[in-house]
C-alpha cells in the first residue's frame, strides 16, 4: 500500500492506494483550514493508522520535485519555502516523493489510465487553471533544474487579458474554467449546462473556449509530437461540448507534424486522477 497526498487550492486530500491503483481509504479537508504545519500534523496522524511502503505527493506548483519544497504559490498562501516531503518523511519515517499535480496525474494515467501503451503521452488538465504533464517512453519530461513546464502560461494572444502571472494572453487566461466564468456570476459547469440547453451566450462562451483549447493544444502537439493526449479537470466533465472543435483545430493547425494517428481523448481515472497519480509518483521515483 502506498500513501497519496493531493494538495490543491480548494482542498487537501490523502489516500491509501493499492498496487492496482485502487483507493482503499480516503480523507480530505479544505485548504483554507490548513496551514502547512496543521496539514503536516493531520497527514502524519492519518497515515499512522496504515502500513505503507512510502508516500507520494502531487501539489499545485511550483514545487521542487527533488526536495519537495514549495515555491511561491498564489493558491497556497503561507506555503512558500515549506519542505513538505522532508517534513512528512521525518514525521512518518517513510520515504516521500513530490511532483507538480499535473505531472503526477500524467504518471497515473500512463500507469493505469488513458496513457497506457503510449510512447509519448501528454496530459492536460483544464479546471480553475490549465496544467500539463508529458511522459516520453515512461519518463516524465522535466525542464532545467527539474522545472515543471507551465503550458498554461504560454502566450496565445499578446493582446489578450492579463494573467495573474503578470503576462498577457496566457492560455490559462483564455481557456480555463476561470476564464469561462470571467466577469459573470456563473461557473464553468453552469455555463456548460446552459450550452446544452441551447442558451446562446453560453454556446458562444463554450465555442470560444474550445477554440482556444484547440489552439493551445496545437502548439503542444507541434512541440512534443505526442501519440495520445488525455484531457482532464473539471471543464472536461463536459468534454463532448469541446472535443469536436478541439480535434478539428489541432488537425487544421499542425501542418508539419503527423497527426493522422494522434488520439485526443479524455482522462480515464476521473476523480481518482489526483490521488492515484500521487501514489504513482512514489512508485515511479522508487524505481517501480
Amino acid at each position: 500500500m502506498v500513501g497519496a497526498v493531493d494538495i490543491g487550492g480548494t482542498k487537501i486530500a490523502a489516500a491509501q492506494v493499492d498496487a492496482a491503483g485502487h483507493i482503499m481509504a480516503r480523507t480530505e479537508w479544505p485548504t483554507l483550514d490548513c496551514a502547512p504545519r496543521t496539514c503536516l500534523a493531520r497527514l502524519t496522524e492519518w497515515f499512522s493508522t496504515a502500513t505503507l511502503r512510502g508516500i507520494g505527493v502531487g501539489a499545485t506548483g511550483p514545487i521542487d520535485p527533488f526536495t519537495g519544497t514549495f515555491g511561491a504559490v498564489d493558491l497556497l498562501p503561507g506555503w512558500h519555502g515549506f519542505e513538505l516531503a522532508r517534513e512528512l518523511s521525518l514525521s512518518t519515517g517513510l520515504t516521500v516523493f513530490a511532483e507538480n499535480d499535473a505531472d503526477a496525474a500524467a504518471l497515473g494515467e500512463v500507469q493505469w489510465g488513458a496513457g497506457q501503451n503510449a510512447e509519448r503521452f501528454l496530459y492536460v488538465t483544464i479546471s480553475t487553471g490549465i496544467g500539463s504533464g508529458f511522459v516520453c517512453n515512461g519518463k516524465l519530461y522535466r525542464g532545467a533544474s527539474g522545472a515543471h513546464p507551465e503550458a498554461g502560461h504560454h502566450t496565445l494572444d499578446p493582446n489578450g487579458p492579463l494573467c495573474y502571472c503578470g503576462a498577457t494572453g496566457c492560455w490559462e487566461a483564455l481557456a480555463s474554467g476561470t476564464a469561462m466564468a470571467q466577469g459573470g456570476s456563473r461557473t464553468a459547469a453552469e455555463i456548460c449546462a446552459q450550452a446544452r440547453r441551447g442558451e446562446p451566450e453560453a454556446i458562444s462562451i463554450v465555442a470560444r473556449t474550445a477554440r482556444y483549447l484547440g489552439l493551445g493544444l496545437a502548439n503542444l502537439v507541434t512541440l512534443y509530437g505526442p501519440d495520445v493526449i488525455a484531457l482532464g479537470g473539471g471543464v472536461m466533465q463536459s468534454a463532448e461540448l469541446f472535443l469536436p472543435v478541439i480535434r478539428e483545430i489541432v488537425h487544421k493547425n499542425c501542418r508539419l507534424v503527423p497527426t493522422d494517428h494522434l488520439k485526443i481523448t479524455t482522462a480515464t481515472l476521473g476523480n481518482r486522477t489526483a490521488l492515484v497519480g500521487a501514489a504513482c509518483v512514489w512508485l515511479v521515483r522508487n524505481g517501480e
